[in-house]
């Protein structure tokens, strides 16, 4: 990069933003696909929206590549320093999957265990008046008729 001259260097940066603005322009394009604006009805079809979902992760990655490598001169450095900028990352991103992963299962988890306590309360709630039916006390009853 040190031996080219600024007209190039120049060239070379207007080449990166269209580049850019280009990929942009399709991730943009697929996903008003994925969600039917741009042929209706296409929102409906489940392997559409994980095919566009897979699009968009891979524009973006190559995206983020080229910004690091070109904006960043990540290609004109030592590999062992490119190698302690790329292994953090793939570990961040290793990182963001599991706590997405370990989240929904929380998650999951959660709505279970909200289910069975309303169910122990309506339980709880039926014994209550079987045993005041016992004692001898009134229930009232609504009628919806």
């Amino acid at each position: 990069m040190a031996n080219m001259s600024y007209e190039d260097s120049k060239k070379l940066v207007y080449k990166g933003l269209v580049l850019l603005a280009v990929v942009t322009l399709v991730e943009v394009f697929f996903s008003l696909l994925g969600k039917g604006h741009v042929i209706g009805g296409l929102e409906d079809i489940t392997w559409l929206g994980y095919l566009v979902g897979l699009i968009l992760i891979v524009l973006s990655l190559y995206k983020a590549y080229y910004i690091i490598y070109e904006f960043m001169h990540m290609r004109y450095e030592v590999k062992g320093l490119a190698l302690s900028v790329l292994l953090p990352t793939v570990l961040l991103i290793w990182a963001i999957i599991a706590f997405f992963q370990e989240g929904t299962s929380w998650k999951n988890r959660r709505q279970q265990i909200e289910e069975k306590d309303k169910q122990e309360l309506k339980e709880d709630k039926a014994k209550e008046e079987l045993e005041g039916m016992r004692m001898g006390k009134t229930i009232e009853f609504e009628y919806r008729g």
